[in-house]
């Protein structure tokens, strides 16, 4: 029975849904791309060193199920589809900015030298 008190705690943890929300390799990654503007998927693909276009699109349609980007898709030849962020999506910029910022001290802290 504690074990499902704890899963219900876990699930209703805001910060632990913060973490699912932009949590993993990729995200942040795309998040930072994005704040700099709408951007279609080859250009966060080029961005992006290292990610396969599988896990780029994976990636995207969490994000976008998530509410953090919108998916625009013009209807030509050939398809256009433009990747922005919606406002719960920019709302993470000053989160990301505070993390950017801690990691820059934590490394200065643990190497002095650079």
């Amino acid at each position: 029975m504690e074990a499902q008190t704890v899963s219900t705690e876990r699930a209703s943890c805001p910060v632990e849904r913060t973490l699912e929300v932009i949590g993993g390799r990729w995200k942040v990654l795309i998040l930072r791309e994005l704040f700099q503007g709408v951007q279609r998927f080859g250009q966060l693909h080029r961005a992006l060193n290292g990610i396969t276009q599988k896990m780029l699109t994976q990636q995207l349609r969490e994000m976008e199920q998530d509410g953090i980007i919108h998916r625009e898709v013009y209807l030509q030849v050939p398809p256009k589809v433009e990747y922005s962020l919606t406002s719960l999506g920019l709302s993470l910029k000053p989160i990301i900015d505070s993390m950017h910022e801690w990691g820059v001290r934590h490394l200065q802290e643990q190497n002095p030298e650079i």
